[in-house]
Order: C-alpha cells, then sequence, then structure tokens
C-alpha cells in the first residue's frame, strides 16, 4: 500500500508513532515501513487526490500491465525498475480506479502460527 505524502516528514513521524517502529527505508523520494511482512510506503510526489495505491503482487508485471490492457484499462504508469529488482506499474481501469502491480523478488508470505 502506499499512501501519498505531501509532507514527508510529517507523515513519517505519524507512521513512526502509529506502528511503532521506524521505516526500513527512509529517503527523500519515498520512506518504506514493513508492517507484519507487508510494504507500507510513502510517496512525497504522488498526488492526494489519487488516494493510496494498492500494489497487486504477480510474477511478470509486463504481463499483468498487457492482460489488464487487453481488458480495458490503459497504463497509468509504464513498468519500471525501482531499485533492487523491484518492478512495478499501474493502470487505470474503465470505472478510473487506478491498480498497481508489483513483482518483488524479496517478498516472502508471512507465516502464521498455529
Amino acid at each position: 500500500m502506499i499512501y501519498p505524502a505531501p509532507d514527508l516528514q510529517a507523515a513519517k513521524l505519524w507512521w513512526t508513532a502509529f506502528l511503532g517502529a521506524p521505516p526500513y527505508f527512509d529517503e527523500p523520494f519515498y520512506v518504506g515501513f514493513n508492517p507484519g511482512g507487508y510494504e507500507l510506503g510513502l510517496l512525497p510526489d504522488a498526488d492526494p487526490a489519487a488516494g493510496a495505491l494498492t500494489y497487486w503482487g504477480v510474477d511478470d508485471v509486463s504481463e499483468a500491465v498487457a492482460a489488464a490492457i487487453q481488458a480495458g484499462a490503459l497504463e497509468y504508469s509504464p513498468a519500471s525498475d525501482v531499485g533492487d529488482g523491484i518492478i512495478t506499474a499501474a493502470v487505470s481501469t474503465p470505472s478510473g480506479s487506478i491498480v498497481g502491480f508489483i513483482y518483488n523478488p524479496h517478498f516472502e508470505l508471512p507465516t502464521i502460527a498455529g
């Protein structure tokens, strides 16, 4: 989940207090937290009017984007390597919703004890 954060410092302080842990990644272009093994990111240049962006984990971002476009979506942001082998992209559905896709070779599903 990626949240727009025009005031990155204020957002970072709030999320740190709320989650009870500092970010694992802290740069002027992106702040990342890891609650429960999932990504929670703060993006200073994202448009707050667009709302939060959820990424669906996929094995092939380009393939997911192509399938979405074939089903009537439009490219919103092209596939790009955002670092460390992580690939993201997003499409706009016919109803205007933004859907993100992510390939993260470092992500492992959390183990649930029980």
